[in-house]
C-alpha cells in the first residue's frame, strides 16, 4: 500500500532521505577524511537539525485540529529556513574572514542567535528540557552575568562578541567535539544500526540464550551477555534496551522474576554495554582523542572494570534466582546451536574482530569503523531476508542517519554551553573551586564530580553526556591528584550510569513499558543491580592498577581484585538475604558492612577483611543462616 502524499508523509520522506544521506556521508568521511572545516561541520549539523524538526514536528497529535497542525507546520518551516540561513552564513563569514579583516555585523549576530535558538528547540524535541534549560541559563549568564555577585560575576559580553565565539568560532557549536563526532563517532553509530537492522543482533541474542541456558538466571543471564556485546557497539542505551529487551524481558518474567526485576536487569545490562571494550559505544576512540592515549591503552584500561561490573550483575541475578527458587532450564528445553547459528554468529563476531585487527595494525579508528561497516553490509547479504528485500538497507541507512542527527544535535547544544564557559571564564572558576577543595579532600571532590556527572548526563546519550562532563570539568582533571586516564574513566562511568539513575533514568523508562512495571521502581532495581558500578570508579582512581596503568603493582592488583570479588558476593547476598539458605538480619548487616570495608583502599584493612570474608564463606555451619535450607518465598523478595 502506497502512502498518500500528505504534507506529513512528504516531510517524513524528506527526513528519511536526508538521514540516509547523512549516514552514507559518515561512512565516506571515515574513509576519505572530514570535509573542509569552512562548510563541513555547519552543513552536517544544519542537516541534523532539519532532520530532527521534520521527524519531530511541533504538534504531533494526529487528531489535533487542522488549524493547529497548519500553524505548527508554518513554525517548523520557519525554524528550518532560519537554521539553513545560519548554517550558510557560517560558511560565508569563514570565507570573508580568510580573505580580509572582516568586521561582524548585527545581521551576523542575530542570524547566529536565531540558529542557536533553533538548535536548542531541536534538542528539546529529542531530549526534553533538562539540557536545554542548562544551555539557556548559560546564554542568559553570558549576557547578564555582569550583574551577579562573587565568583559568578564577569566583565560582560555583548551579543556580537558572544555569537562570534558560540556560532562563528571553533570553541562553541562547531568546535572540537563536533569535529571529533563527525570524524570518528558517527561511523560507529552507523555500524551499530547495520548490525541491528541486518539481523546480527538476533543471532547474538540466540547465541547468548544458548550459552546461559544452564544457569539459574537463564534468560536474565543471556540478557546480560547480549546487552554487553550489543551495547558496546550500539552506543545508545535506549536502542539497546528496546532492541534486546523486547525479546529478553518477557523471557526473564516467564522464568519467575518480577516485572520490575526483569526491566531492571535489562536496563542495567544495556547501560553497562557502553563500558565494554573494544568499541565502548565509540567512546573509546573519543577518549583516546581527548587524552592523547593510544586506543589499545583505553581498551585495556576498560577491560577489568567492565568484567567486574558484569560479574556483579551475574552474581546479583544468580543470588536472586536462588532466593526465588528458580531452577536452570531443563536440558531438553534449552536452545541448541546448530551450524546455521554458528554461521550467523559470524555476522557480529567478524566485524568486531576486524575493528581490533585494523586498530592493532596502527590504522585510525575511523578506518576501523569503515572496514567494520563494509564487512557488516557484506555479511548481511548472506541472509536470505536481506537479499529478498534490498529496500531494508535504505531503512537501515535512514534509521542510522536519524541516530547520527540526534548525536550531532546534542553535541551542538553542548557546544553552546562550552562556548559560554570559554567566553566568560566560568569553567576555569569552577575548576579552581573544585581543585582547591580537592587539595584537602580528594574523596569529597570525587563525590562532587560524580554528582555533577549524574546530573549533567541525565537524559543524554552516552557520548554527549561524557563530552559535556569531561569538557566542563576538563581543567580539573589534572588537579584531582589522580591519573588523567583514571579520572576520564571516572567521569565516563558516571555519565553512563546516569542512564539508570532516578529521576530521569532513560534506560529504566525504556525497559518499564516492555516489562509492564513501574518506571521508578524499575530504575531503583537497576541501580541496586548496578551498585558495584557506582563504586568501581572510586576504586580505580585510588588504585590505578585496576586499569592496568601507571606503575603497575602486581600484589596491589591482586589485593584489589580479590577484595572486590568478595565484596560483590557479600553485598549481593546481604542485600537479597540469601546464600544457599536464608540469612538472619544480623548476618545480612555483617555481610554488607564487610563488603563496604573491602572497597576502602587501605591495604591492611583489606587484608584483614579478606580473611574474615573467606572465613564467612568457607566455615561449616553457614554462619548467620536460619538453618532451614529453604529458599525465600518469591512473595517475600523485594525486587
Amino acid at each position: 500500500m502506497t502512502r498518500s502524499l500528505t504534507p506529513r508523509n512528504i516531510a517524513l520522506f524528506i527526513a528519511a532521505t536526508l538521514s540516509a544521506l547523512l549516514a552514507v556521508q559518515s561512512v565516506y568521511v571515515a574513509y576519505a577524511g572530514p570535509w573542509d572545516i569552512a562548510f563541513g561541520r555547519n552543513m552536517l549539523l544544519g542537516a541534523a537539525v532539519v532532520i530532527t524538526l521534520l521527524a519531530n514536528p511541533l504538534f504531533t497529535e494526529l487528531d489535533a485540529p487542522k488549524a493547529k497542525r497548519i500553524f505548527g507546520g508554518i513554525i517548523d518551516m520557519a525554524l528550518i529556513a532560519l537554521v539553513i540561513v545560519a548554517a550558510i552564513r557560517f560558511t560565508e563569514v569563514e570565507r570573508l574572514t580568510a580573505l580580509t579583516f572582516y568586521i561582524f555585523t548585527p545581521y551576523d549576530a542575530w542570524i547566529a542567535l536565531g540558529g542557536s535558538v533553533v538548535l536548542l528547540e531541536a534538542t528539546r524535541r529529542l531530549f526534553g528540557l533538562p539540557i536545554v534549560i542548562i544551555a539557556a541559563l548559560m546564554l542568559a549568564y553570558c549576557f547578564y552575568g555582569y550583574v551577579l555577585p562573587g565568583f559568578l560575576n564577569h566583565a560582560g559580553v555583548d551579543l556580537n562578541r558572544a555569537m562570534q565565539n558560540i556560532w562563528y568560532g571553533y570553541q562553541g557549536v562547531f568546535g572540537m567535539p563536533t569535529g571529533v563526532v563527525i570524524r570518528v563517532v558517527l561511523v560507529f553509530v552507523v555500524f551499530g544500526l547495520i548490525l541491528e537492522g541486518t539481523g546480527a543482533s538476533d543471532a547474538l541474542i540466540r547465541t547468548s540464550v544458548a550459552l546461559t541456558g544452564g544457569t539459574r538466571g537463564g534468560p536474565a543471564h543471556s540478557a546480560v551477555v547480549a546487552s554487553a556485546l550489543f551495547g558496546s557497539m550500539s552506543g545508545s542505551v535506549t536502542a539497546n534496551v528496546v532492541g534486546s529487551g523486547s525479546f529478553t524481558i518477557p523471557m526473564i518474567k516467564r522464568r519467575g522474576f518480577s516485572p520490575a526485576m526483569a526491566g531492571g536487569i535489562e536496563a542495567a545490562a544495556s547501560t553497562g554495554g557502553q563500558i565494554v571494550p573494544p568499541v565502548m559505544g565509540a567512546a573509546a576512540f573519543l577518549m583516546a582523542d581527548l587524552t592523547g592515549e593510544l586506543y589499545v591503552t583505553i581498551a585495556l584500561a576498560a577491560l577489568i572494570p567492565a568484567l567486574f561490573f558484569y560479574g556483579s550483575l551475574f552474581a546479583a541475578i544468580s543470588v536472586q534466582a536462588a532466593a526465588n527458587g528458580i531452577q536452570p532450564i531443563p536440558k531438553e528445553e534449552r536452545i541448541r546451536l546448530n551450524r546455521a547459528d554458528y554461521i550467523a554468529s559470524l555476522q557480529f563476531a567478524l566485524p568486531i574482530l576486524a575493528i581490533v585487527a585494523v586498530l592493532v595494525t596502527g590504522r585510525s579508528p575511523a578506518m576501523a569503523g569503515f572496514v567494520a561497516v563494509i564487512l557488516a553490509l557484506v555479511l548481511g547479504l548472506f541472509r536470505k531476508d536481506n537479499r529478498r528485500d534490498l529496500t531494508r538497507y535504505f531503512q537501515i541507512a535512514a534509521k542510522a542517519g536519524k541516530s547520527c542527527a540526534a548525536i550531532l544535535v546534542a553535541v551542538g547544544c553542548i557546544g553552546i554551553i562550552l562556548g559560554v564557559l570559554n567566553l566568560t571564564g566560568l569553567g576555569l572558576t569552577f575548576a579552581s573551586i573544585i581543585s582547591t577543595f580537592s587539595e584537602t579532600w580528594l574523596f569529597g571532590s570525587l563525590l562532587v564530580t560524580a554528582f555533577a556527572c549524574l546530573v549533567l548526563g541525565m537524559g543524554m546519550p552516552t557520548l554527549p553526556a561524557y563530552l559535556i562532563i569531561v569538557l566542563v570539568l576538563g581543567p580539573v582533571m589534572t588537579k584531582l591528584g589522580a591519573e588523567t586516564l583514571a579520572v576520564h574513566m571516572f567521569v565516563f562511568y558516571f555519565g553512563v550510569l546516569s542512564a539508570i539513575t532516578p529521576p530521569v533514568a532513560i534506560g529504566a523508562f525504556a525497559a518499564a513499558p516492555i516489562a509492564q512495571s513501574n518506571p521508578m521502581r524499575t530504575a531503583f532495581v537497576a541501580v541496586r543491580l548496578a551498585l558495584v558500578g557506582f563504586v568501581i570508579p572510586f576504586i580505580f582512581v585510588y588504585e590505578p592498577s585496576l586499569l592496568l596503568i601507571g606503575e603497575f603493582d602486581p600484589l596491589g592488583f591482586m589485593r584489589v581484585c580479590v577484595a572486590l570479588a568478595l565484596a560483590i558476593w557479600l553485598l549481593n547476598t546481604g542485600l537479597v538475604g540469601f546464600a544457599a539458605e536464608r540469612l538472619t538480619p544480623a548476618s545480612r548487616a555483617l555481610r554488607i558492612a564487610i563488603a563496604a570495608g573491602l572497597v576502602v583502599q587501605i591495604p591492611l584493612l583489606q587484608y584483614a577483611l579478606i580473611l574474615i570474608a573467606i572465613g564467612i564463606l568457607v566455615l561449616p555451619g553457614r554462619i548467620g543462616t536460619n538453618g532451614s535450607g529453604a529458599a525465600i518465598p518469591t512473595s517475600n523478595i523485594k525486587s
